[in-house]
């Protein structure tokens, strides 16, 4: 698998900015690369950036994670989650401080953070909770291509309008005729750049090729539970809106998790109801 850039997209991205990662990031993770990290080392860095810290800790508390008893410092967060689950969610809330948002798309990260939430739910509904850190993460990067790019194009107004009528499978095809880029691509590679798991790259990445993309082999099981997690998520959040994309691939995701239409409807609605 790999990220195919067309010769445009490769001189398009000399322009585009990615956002790079915050000095507390990168000092978080080669920390945690060491072969013994030191927890309190780790726990100092991140309250050095009190953004992060702080939304940590509020991911860590809410509903989407069901904690018994409100965890209330980042070295207890450490201590009690891990830090294989700590690092996805620290990766995650650092990206909202680092991908900029105008006026005109107020409440894009209000969005994300609901679908994340959501994405983790989901996890633990499906019996999978060790996917529930990563499936919020994946809710809160899979769109991050979008204002990326609506800073870059003065016109990606007209791409929101596209969507609204058409969906936003068919909106990606869109951009890449408007801007000869989309915002899965450009999504996956700030995924990439920021050192997020392969799984998560290519769930961003393909996010709105789903026909086939079940047999296709492009994406392993890890990665495919991940998508498939998003789908239901984003189809919970929005409702009837973008409801194309979601018609185009409720076959695949019954199949992949041997769920009928009525138990992911059901599925969906208890989501909306929690």
């Amino acid at each position: 698998m790999a990220i195919t850039l067309t010769q445009q997209e490769k001189l398009i991205l000399k322009q585009v900015a990615l956002p790079p990662r915050p000095q507390a990031l990168l000092d978080f993770a080669a920390e945690t690369k060491q072969p013994e990290p030191d927890i309190s080392k780790i726990a100092k860095i991140l309250q050095s950036d009190g953004a992060i810290s702080a939304a940590v800790l509020q991911v860590v508390n809410s509903a989407a994670f069901r904690r018994n008893r409100e965890i209330d410092a980042i070295d207890q967060a450490i201590m009690m989650l891990g830090l294989k689950r700590i690092i996805p969610l620290v990766k995650a809330v650092a990206l909202k401080s680092s991908v900029k948002t105008s006026a005109a798309l107020a409440t894009f990260w209000d969005d994300q953070t609901k679908i994340a939430e959501c994405c983790a739910q989901l996890a633990l509904r499906l019996n999978k909770p060790g996917l529930s850190n990563y499936a919020y993460m994946l809710g809160l990067f899979h769109f991050a291509g979008v204002p990326i790019l609506y800073q870059h194009f003065k016109d990606y107004d007209c791409v929101f309008e596209f969507a609204e009528q058409n969906g936003w499978d068919k909106a990606n095809v869109f951009q890449s005729q408007q801007y000869n880029t989309c915002h899965a691509t450009i999504g996956a590679l700030l995924a990439q750049q920021w050192g997020l798991p392969k799984a998560m790259i290519y769930a961003i990445y393909y996010q709105h090729d789903m026909e086939d993309l079940y047999s296709s082999g492009e994406l392993d099981e890890v990665g495919l539970d991940l998508l498939s997690i998003l789908k239901i998520a984003r189809s919970a959040c929005y409702g009837d809106k973008y409801q194309q994309d979601w018609l185009v691939a409720t076959d695949q995701i019954c199949d992949h998790f041997n769920l009928s239409d009525d138990e992911v409807t059901e599925l969906i609605q208890d989501i909306m109801l929690a």
